[in-house]
This record gives C-alpha cells, structure tokens and sequence, in this order.
C-alpha cells in the first residue's frame, strides 16, 4: 500500500508499536486477528486501530479481520525495515557502545558500516565487527562509501561543528543522542532525538502523579 503524505507523525510513531506486537503473534503461529482482539492486546481502541491502518490504505477484510502475516509485511514495508540505509556513529563511549552492541541495526532498515571516535585509547578496538576509527578518517570514509545516516553519541558541545560536517558530506538523518537542537542551523535535515533523562523526568511524574493519586484515594 502507499504511504499517505498527511499522515500525522503520532500515527507514525505507533507504527513500531504495531510491528512489534504482529511479530509476536507471528512467532505465536496466529494467522489472523481482528482490530477489537487487536485492541485489547495493545491497550488502544479498537476505532484507533482502524484509522491508522486506515491512513495507508486499509488491511483488513470484513468480517475476517487482519492477516498478521501480510500485515506485518506491509508495515515492515512502510516503515522501510527492508532498506538497510548506510549509517555511521560517532562516540564508542559507555552510550555509543551500548547502541552499537544492543540495537539490531539490520532488522530495523539500517546497515551500521562505520565507527568514530576522538579517544585515542578506544581507536583500533572492534565494536560490532568494525574497527573503530579515528574521527580524522571521518571525511575520507565518507567521500568514500556515503553513508546516508548518523548516530550521534558525543557530546553536546561537539555537535554542532560535527553535524555541519556531517550534512556537508551528505548525511541526511540523524538518530541524535545530543542534546544539541538541529532545528537552528538544519530545519531540512530528518532529526529523530532521543533525549534519555526526558524520559525519565516524564516518568518521575507520572510516578508522582500516581502516588499522589493514591494518597488523595486513601485520604477518601
């Protein structure tokens, strides 16, 4: 199915979340589900699930439901896991060595084919298979092999000069674990951040939100 241009980036970002969940019932042997037992799987409604799928198209039958096999593939598809985009990290520090070593690159539309680093004790080590390079060969790598994606896990007051390089060399997406904003110099440039201590902030609220809750409940 085509990919509609409006589709909403919240749609988008549900997209995984369907992946991951038709996968399992994949590896489960189920051949076929409807939305509502979908739904109920997932925590989301039933009418959800219907508009995002609705977004591309539409997938299930009347009466039969979704075809997990071909539904699977056909997100895989939109999501673009069959494309194995060239991508290169800079940083084999504690972050950048957890991403290399733990993110299954392949299975998820990306090829990682390069390693940099600025410490001159981590250059020459292997990390996933790659010898980790110096970030002086960075210009010649890419010239060379033209990576298309970024992972940046350096810190913030480098990535600035290094993303502007970056984009130079023809980069044109960003997995950014930086807190570096992009926006201000590369408005065009695709950007998906990852802002870990975000997450746990959020988290320590609704933690909060949730104890004062069952305080107030208590009190009751």
């Amino acid at each position: 199915m085509a990919k509609s241009q409006s589709v909403s980036l919240s749609v988008i970002r549900r997209l995984p979340r369907y992946y991951r969940f038709l996968s399992d019932l994949k590896a489960a042997g189920i051949l076929r589900i409807s939305s509502r037992e979908l739904s109920s799987r997932m925590g989301l409604t039933a009418s959800q699930i219907r508009q995002d799928l609705n977004c591309f198209g539409g997938f299930g039958q009347q009466g039969y439901g979704y075809n997990v096999e071909q539904l699977h593939a056909e997100i895989g598809n939109i999501l673009g896991v069959g494309k194995k985009h060239k991508t290169i990290l800079l940083g084999a520090g504690n972050l950048g060595k957890a991403v290399a070593a733990h993110m299954d690159f392949e299975a998820k539309g990306f090829d990682l084919i390069g390693v940099f680093e600025t410490d001159k004790q981590m250059i020459g080590k292997n990390l996933r298979g790659l010898k980790i390079l110096s970030s002086e060969m960075l210009v010649p790598f890419c010239k060379e092999h033209q990576p298309l994606v970024a992972i940046l896990c350096i810190p913030k007051d480098s990535a600035r000069k290094a993303s502007d390089l970056l984009v130079e060399l023809g980069i044109k997406a960003f997995w950014n674990f930086t807190h570096y904003d992009f926006a201000v110099s590369h408005p065009g440039i695709v950007v998906e951040n990852v802002h870990l201590g975000d997450s746990l902030m959020i988290l320590s609220y609704r933690v909060n939100e949730t104890l004062e809750g069952n305080s107030t409940d208590n009190k009751e």
